[in-house]
């Protein structure tokens, strides 16, 4: 059977349940597990599906993005073996920017011995820093709802006129065809914004995020280095980017 016939018979099962097994498609279509594993590959890389352990699923498609309040215990232990990560890259004494979001609010305890002062868009994330007593700046601007970041104009306007040493982002997805992604075009401009008046960009992604497009891009796969954990179980091409580091657990 050809490649294109493999790969269509894979889309067209995941169009009838949200997750297919390897083994079932090695049966089905015959095919060697090295065959499968280099289809499922191929497809992910081409946006059809997620790669997860022993098979692939279905993307989702249309998904309201989820609250603060519900991503923030999701992930947990990973998020804060990237923040801790995170945290070493930062000199005293610093201006950083911290993006709004669950995995970035995971530095703030972390901050008081580094004197940093932080600018950031998220609501949640500047109560925080009060409460550690860092130093933080909030741009004005409209504040989303969802997750309770500060966009717009006003945003984008007042961080045009800042800079950064580093700048700390959160992603929806990682995915080498449609890189970075955020669900929300104007949150897209700021961290846009944000990368451009920043020295050096560090992107923070737990390994869920890994394989997921969004709506909106904000920046290349390749373009800042990004810290994860468990690199060596997403899919084998990510190793090909010297970009993503492996936080061990």
């Amino acid at each position: 059977m050809l490649t294109e016939e493999r790969q269509r018979f894979i889309k067209d099962c995941l169009t009838q349940q949200a997750v297919v097994k390897s083994k079932e498609l090695m049966t089905a279509l015959q095919a060697s597990e090295s065959t499968i594993r280099r289809d499922l590959a191929e497809l992910e890389a081409a946006g059809a599906l997620r790669r997860i352990h022993g098979g692939a699923e279905r993307l989702a498609e249309n998904v309201t993005e989820a609250t603060v309040q519900e991503k923030a215990g999701q992930a947990l232990i990973e998020k804060r073996l990237i923040a801790q990560a995170a945290v070493a890259l930062i000199a005293p004494h610093s201006t950083i920017f911290l993006d709004a979001g669950t995995t970035t609010a995971q530095l703030i305890p972390l901050l008081p011995p580094l004197e940093v002062t932080v600018v950031t868009s998220g609501v949640d994330n500047a109560s925080q820093l009060a409460d550690f007593g860092v130093s933080a700046l909030m741009p004005g601007g409209r504040i989303k709802a969802a997750t309770k970041a500060t966009v717009g104009a006003g945003t984008v306007a007042a961080l045009a006129d800042m800079h950064f040493d580093l700048a700390f982002l959160g992603t929806n997805g990682v995915h080498p065809k449609y890189g970075l992604t955020t669900p929300d075009a104007e949150e897209a401009q700021v961290k846009q914004t944000a990368i451009a008046q920043a020295k050096s960009t560090i992107i923070l992604a737990d390994p869920a995020k890994f394989g997921q497009v969004s709506f909106a891009k904000f920046a290349k796969l390749s373009d800042n280095r990004i810290l994860t954990t468990r690199l060596s179980a997403l899919a084998p091409y990510y190793a090909d980017y010297p970009n993503i580091k492996e936080v061990p657990l």
